[in-house]
């Protein structure tokens, strides 16, 4: 350690107030974090690119400073799709220190990553109070039983009005109409359920009768559109 001359010629005084760091909620304990062992935690986060033409949500699944488990999902932009595949390989074993300050290869995925260490540095994670913390594997539980990411897509125009694309539930195959041409339910396909199904050795055409579903009034309709050409 260098000290400058003026350093070198003080007195020294001791330093009466030194309590140490804030504890952190953390896995149910509270924690005074010192280094980067130190945390664990499960949480989410979002990133967003600098033309902002597309966002990441990463969770990630830290024990002991260490990703244990790591969930990328994008939207908006196809390169960010192979970026987040090179990212779901670089994550898992890497400290939170290292990750973040790894090229995780897309702007969104980066920012989403810069997100989560402040929560996760800060205590503010979703596993705060759960004792022991989460086990890995749930952030493939947050996708559901389909394993597939939650996408909402709606669209609308001035001069057409609104169109249904896809929900929570699924792609949306048509959307129900009442005499006033309002919206007033949709029947969709879950893509998920249905991929299941083929799995388990359904025809294509049975797997989408069984994962196909509707939502509000669509029996009292008086029409059904596509929403994609109608």
């Amino acid at each position: 350690m260098i000290y400058s001359h003026e350093v070198e010629t003080m007195c020294p005084v001791a330093q009466g107030v030194a309590h140490g760091a804030a504890p952190i909620p953390e896995e149910a304990k509270w924690v005074k974090a010192k280094e980067i062992k130190d945390i664990s935690g499960f949480t989410h986060g979002v990133g967003w690119c600098a033309p902002q033409q597309g966002a990441c949500k990463l969770t990630l699944n830290v024990k002991e400073g260490v990703i244990q488990e790591a969930l990328v999902e994008t939207l908006g932009c196809s390169g960010m799709t192979h970026s987040a595949a090179m990212a779901s390989e670089i994550l898992p074993g890497r400290t939170i220190l290292e990750a973040l300050n790894t090229d995780l290869v897309c702007d969104a995925i980066n920012t989403a990553m810069r997100e989560l260490f402040l929560q996760i540095v800060y205590g503010r994670t979703q596993s705060a109070f759960s004792e022991g913390g989460l086990v890995v594997g749930a952030g493939l539980e947050d996708l559901g039983k389909g394993l597939r990411s939650q996408v909402g897509t709606l669209y609308g125009t001035l001069a057409k009005g609104p169109r249904y694309l896809e929900m929570a539930e699924g792609y949306i195959t048509k959307i129900a109409l009442d005499d006033n041409d309002e919206i007033i339910g949709y029947k969709y396909v879950n893509f998920g359920r249905m991929m299941d199904f083929i799995k388990a050795g359904d025809s294509a055409d049975a797997a989408m009768e069984k994962a196909s579903g509707q939502y509000g009034r669509v029996d009292d309709a008086a029409r059904l559109i596509d929403p994609r050409k109608e």
